[in-house]
């Protein structure tokens, strides 16, 4: 180990042709990246919990790609020999069509190596026209990150997912490609082996290499509205789609009509606009897969932090894409007591042993509201079928557990995957108990009495990852106001003008008898055994960083805090007039690292 140490060492200083004290050592997992302190490339620490969740994700589908392909395989043992041309997993990509030389790929023109070294690449190019057994064999997947910026999540790809050949990075900013390459060399033998960088638009490239990447990750800088189109067709048949959107102030309600110019659905303003943005999310990443008869299965969707993060696999089946419509739902909400329903776009009917499409049955709701009286917002269409798959999210969160030491962000994306592992997955959207009570101007029920309210009227109920007051439950509106109003009775309210939707709500009679005694399943497993599954901040000021090449100053204390700011002017104050003087003077004098 010491030997392979001090070789990976010499390594590095040897393809080091700049100066180490313009750059900070950043490591996150087993990867290292170099930072270069007048933030010209984009890093974001906030994201480590992004990354240890793809890296999660990553390897589960690795393990199950392997396991669907055996068991493709035992099918054909047992159907008996097809035609060799027809032999190959449709999740491979086509051998032709793979580069691994470092070069250029289909046109595109890299960035001159930044030293005189080899260029970091797999060597060898894969063995073609395989016959008989060998051609059985499941390829190492392909990884495209579309957006790399530093290159520290195809770095952490690379290095710490056992099943992967190959991470292609691509990023439209020649520094960015110039700093990822610098990592890439960095980081020693095993990165270059895996992981090319390439100068590119990655719009232009997912659609020149069309179902060619296993793997496809996205995460921008804002919205993913203009990567979709040409990511859902880059991803093979039974390969995974990763997408970010950071646009939460769009996707949940702030800017409606720009929520519909880039995801082609109306947000509402509800308490469950952040599981909302993951629908509309989704429903977005459908409809681009159909334009090209494709259609996608979500394995898991995540709301942490300040964004949204969805894992979907795509699949091609001109049949099976008809059943979009079913998986779509309008949303219509109160203006006055926030109560929802949904109207969902298709529906089906068997006729003559056939399945036959039809649209929805409408209006799936009166003019009026039947609980207060007032009218109704109408948003979407978002996706209203499950959004987790449920044995993912256990195997996922068994590998977690499995590997604790190799994830940074462990405590947090534990947490999380355990309040998902419990929710109820064929339960669109949610409630607030508290936005309830507010309704009503009444004091809350504990958690654990309404939970049990709801067990006790023979409906399900559980919490949500979202938000610790969310409650997903299959009871409809007017059982959970009938709850409300026996509870209300037994905890009165002060009298409240006439035409507010509270006072409504209660003047009428409850239908259903509320029973709050606590039932055996108001508390779930993970609140039972008291397992954190909503955790704070593990420092002030956490959230999205800076643009890269953007300045800090003191307008950014509110983000950065007060410390980062003044180290940073600090910097400029007895750094900036050297720099300044010696890219006059000598502006290759770094090894032609110098950035403008």
């Amino acid at each position: 180990m010491d030997k392979e140490k001090t070789r990976d060492e010499e390594k590095q200083q040897k393809d080091t042709s700049f100066d180490l004290s313009d750059y900070t050592i950043i490591k996150e997992g087993e990867a290292e990246i170099l930072m270069h302190s007048k933030n010209q490339v984009f890093y974001n620490k906030t994201q480590v919990n992004n990354r240890d969740m793809s890296i999660a994700v990553l390897r589960t589908f690795i393990s199950q790609r392997k396991l669907e392909h055996e068991s493709m395989l035992d099918r054909r043992v047992k159907t008996g020999p097809k035609v060799p041309d027809k032999s190959v997993s449709e999740m491979e990509p086509p051998a032709d069509s793979v580069q691994y030389n470092g070069k250029s790929n289909d046109g595109y023109e890299l960035l001159e190596e930044m030293s005189s070294d080899e260029p970091c690449s797999i060597s060898g190019a894969p063995t073609r026209n395989l016959q008989g057994k060998d051609r059985e064999e499941l390829k190492p997947a392909r990884v495209l990150e579309a957006l790399s910026a530093s290159g520290l999540r195809a770095l952490r790809y690379a290095r710490e997912v056992e099943g992967i050949g190959q991470v292609v990075a691509l990023d439209n900013d020649k520094v960015s490609v110039e700093a990822c390459r610098r990592n890439i060399r960095f980081n020693g033998a095993v990165a270059c082996s895996k992981l090319e960088s390439h100068l590119a638009d990655a719009r232009v490239y997912m659609l020149t290499h069309p179902k060619e990447f296993d793997v496809v990750d996205l995460d921008p800088y804002g919205s993913p509205s203009l990567f979709l189109d040409s990511a859902v067709q880059s991803v093979v048949d039974g390969g995974i789609l990763m997408c970010t959107a950071t646009d939460l102030a769009v996707l949940c309600g702030g800017n409606g009509e720009v929520c519909y110019s880039k995801y082609g659905s109306y947000p509402l303003r509800g308490k469950y606009c952040h599981e909302m943005a993951l629908r509309i999310l989704l429903a977005c990443i459908e409809s681009h897969a159909n334009r090209y008869k494709r259609y996608i299965v979500p394995v898991l969707s995540v709301q942490m932090d300040f964004y949204v993060r969805v894992f979907v696999r795509i699949y091609s089946s001109a049949s099976a894409m008809k059943n979009t419509p079913l998986k779509l739902s309008y949303v219509y909400q109160c203006t006055g007591c926030d109560s929802f329903h949904l109207q969902p776009v298709g529906r089906t009917i068997s006729k003559d042993n056939r399945l036959r499409y039809h649209p929805g049955f409408g209006p799936a709701i009166p003019q009026e509201c039947s609980d207060c009286g007032k009218k109704f917002n109408m948003g979407g269409p978002i996706w209203s079928a499950p959004i987790h798959d449920q044995e993912w999210v256990a195997s996922i969160l068994a590998d977690v557990k499995s590997m604790k030491e190799r994830y940074p962000a462990y405590d947090r994306i534990c947490a999380v995957l355990t309040a998902i592992s419990e929710e109820l997955p064929d339960v669109p959207l949610f409630l607030s108990l508290h936005n309830i009570s507010a309704t009503l101007k009444c004091t809350s029920p504990s958690a654990v009495m309404f939970h049990s309210a709801v067990i006790n009227a023979g409906y399900r109920i559980s919490g949500t990852h979202m938000n610790p007051l969310g409650l997903k439950t299959d009871a409809p509106m007017h059982t959970i106001w009938d709850i409300m109003r026996c509870w209300v009775k037994n905890h009165p309210v002060k009298a409240q003008p006439s035409n507010q939707a509270g006072s409504v709500i209660l003047a009428k009679e409850p239908v259903l008898q509320a029973n709050f005694a606590q039932a055996v399943a108001s508390l779930s497993k993970a609140q039972a055994k008291k397992v954190a599954r909503f955790l704070p901040n593990p420092e002030r000021h956490w959230g999205p960083k800076l643009r890269a090449g953007r300045q800090i100053t003191g307008k950014h204390v509110s983000l950065l805090g007060t410390k980062a700011v003044n180290a940073f002017s600090s910097f400029e104050d007895s750094d900036e007039p050297a720099t300044k003087r010696k890219r006059t003077e000598d502006p290759d004098s770094n090894g032609g690292d110098t950035l403008y």
